[in-house]
């Protein structure tokens, strides 16, 4: 028998925290009012919500507080049009919009949260109109779309609160505060605090652990920084709003912070162990977990049936997104086509040949089936090193390994090594958007078709090579990279860094996403609200019949 690490200690309850309130909620929704929309009008906004998916696709994880930012934008859109719409009765069409389009369960969530969500949206309205004033218009809207971000992911915590995954966070990061140390020249030369270091490992978790964005890392922050974000009273909101837009800025740079990616690679390297963990303590009877897993045999035998069912997740998850992706690159490039390039093309060429129609939809998509489909899960012999790690943060060791962040290599670098680099890095741009040009010229492409379609490629290159990091998220063990890798990377990372930059500064590039939101999406929600209504009325029209 081995004696489990402290924070293993302190991890088990909080999941039997999670556990015991989700056994009292079902109760409790037996005696007490939940929320019901019409089955058959849902049905109808479930379909459009996958419609959805596909036309601008997000991981899976976003997809629920996706929907809900976009349809916040909408109301405040109205809002914009119509002063005289009431902002008091914000919460209860937004949560039935949510709960119709299969978000969140039906007959499920208590009546009483649509008053929490709706002192959700009064606390952020109150922020944004007692806030600093920013004379920037590009920075008021930068700082409009987080708060309305940020307050998704609040409304969202709110119906559905993340315990089990901020109580993983929490045991991740408090491990990796004990194991990541900064390189001496590191805190002498560069002044890096042990505050920033702190903000960086918890992002880094964040991100790898469950692969969480900007927005819900920012409320994570937020909570952070004022422990009673939750319910902080009107005086202290007020002290709160006169800071938010300091305190959005330093978040802002915490996201750029030049040592980012070097945490965030630890922690994704690391995270396979956290991940398991919490697999077996979601599944297994926490009541006799803790002396089962006291056992290092039962604790191997956990950990390779939660692995294997993770990687039979994994490749599904994989799949889904591959598709959706494919269908939604297909889609964007008919829109623009028939939209933008076709008539472009008619006034400074006049031809719009069949063959650069077929290229110009095919090809995008078919480059990122390519990267899809060519991607390898990790091989048996991770599984052991799997294992091992788990282990370590499971039980009480005498030593912690430790991983060392040292200095950017690039500030190593002789400005004459540098120039070499530089120029190799830019041979590859050059050798590979040389080719992609080349291949559009033979299609007999013009050029604002080229242009465009140069645009989609970066795009779909750094998105193809993020989803094929997510193969990697079981992966511990070292991945040894031949000559034909080494020739892929000198090639596709240049292409990959303009898609990532363009996707950055430009994240609404997206025409059919755009198209529905302005044409459709308001006019379909006012139908399914609308069709739940007459619903009701032709209900009681049935009852009144004897």
């Amino acid at each position: 028998m081995k004696e489990l690490s402290n924070e293993t200690k302190k991890l088990i309850p909080r999941y039997k925290l999670e556990k015991s309130l989700l056994e009292k909620k079902e109760e409790e929704n037996k005696e007490i009012s939940t929320i019901h929309v019409d089955e058959f009008a849902s049905k109808v906004a479930t379909f459009y919500e996958k419609l959805r998916m596909i036309v601008d696709w997000k991981e899976e994880h976003l997809i629920r507080r996706t929907a809900i930012i976009r349809k916040l934008k909408r109301r405040f859109v109205e809002w914009e049009i119509d002063e005289n719409i009431s902002r008091e009765k914000m919460a209860e069409p937004l949560v039935l919009e949510l709960i119709r389009g299969g978000h969140f369960p039906n007959d499920k969530i208590e009546e009483t949260k649509i008053d929490e969500v709706q002192k959700v949206i009064e606390k952020y309205l109150f922020i944004f109109k007692n806030k600093t004033e920013i004379k920037n218009k590009r920075e008021k809207l930068q700082f409009y779309n987080w708060l309305i971000e940020v307050m998704a992911c609040e409304i969202e915590e709110t119906l559905s609160p993340f315990i089990k995954e901020n109580a993983l966070i929490d045991f991740m990061y408090n491990s990796m505060k004990e194991k990541i140390v900064l390189n001496e020249k590191l805190v002498s030369e560069e002044k890096i605090t042990e505050e920033e270091k702190d903000t960086q490992i918890y992002i880094a978790v964040c991100q790898a652990l469950f692969k969480l964005d900007y927005p819900i890392i920012s409320y994570n922050l937020l909570k952070k920084k004022y422990k009673n974000w939750k319910e902080v009273n009107k005086d202290e909101l007020s002290k709160i709003s006169q800071n938010i837009v300091d305190v959005w800025k330093n978040i802002e740079k915490s996201f750029s912070h030049p040592l980012g990616n070097k945490f965030y690679t630890i922690c994704e390297k690391y995270d396979t162990p956290y991940l398991l963990l919490g697999d077996i303590l979601a599944e297994e009877n926490l009541d006799e977990l803790l002396k089962k897993i006291s056992e290092p045999e039962n604790l191997e035998i956990l950990i390779r049936k939660a692995y294997n069912n993770r990687l039979n997740t994994l490749k599904k998850r994989l799949f889904r997104a591959g598709l959706y992706s494919t269908l939604s690159i297909l889609l964007g490039n008919a829109l623009s086509l028939i939209i933008l390039e076709i008539p472009l093309a008619k006034l400074i060429t006049g031809t719009f040949k069949p063959i650069t129609i077929l290229v110009d939809i095919l090809g995008p998509t078919f480059l990122m089936f390519l990267f899809v489909s060519t991607i390898k899960l990790p091989s048996k012999k991770n599984l052991n090193l799997v294992i091992i790690e788990t282990m370590k943060i499971v039980y009480e060791t005498k030593e912690k390994d430790k991983y060392e962040i040292k200095m950017p290599v690039e500030k190593k670098f002789k400005s004459f090594i540098k120039f070499i680099i530089a120029f190799f890095y830019l041979l590859g741009a050059l050798i590979t958007f040389g080719f992609i040009i080349w291949i559009f010229n033979l299609s007999g492409f013009p050029p604002t078709s080229m242009i465009i379609n140069v645009i989609f490629i970066a795009l779909i290159t750094f998105a193809g090579l993020a989803i094929r990091k997510k193969a990697e998220e079981l992966t511990i063990e070292e991945k040894k990279e031949g000559l034909l890798g080494f020739i892929t990377d000198i090639l596709l990372l240049p292409v990959a860094g303009v898609g990532k930059w363009l996707s950055n500064k430009w994240k609404k590039y997206n025409a059919i996403a755009a198209f529905f939101n302005a044409l459709i999406d308001m006019p379909f929600s006012f139908f399914v609200e609308f069709l739940e209504n007459w619903r009701f009325f032709l209900k009681e029209k049935k009852e009144e019949i004897h």
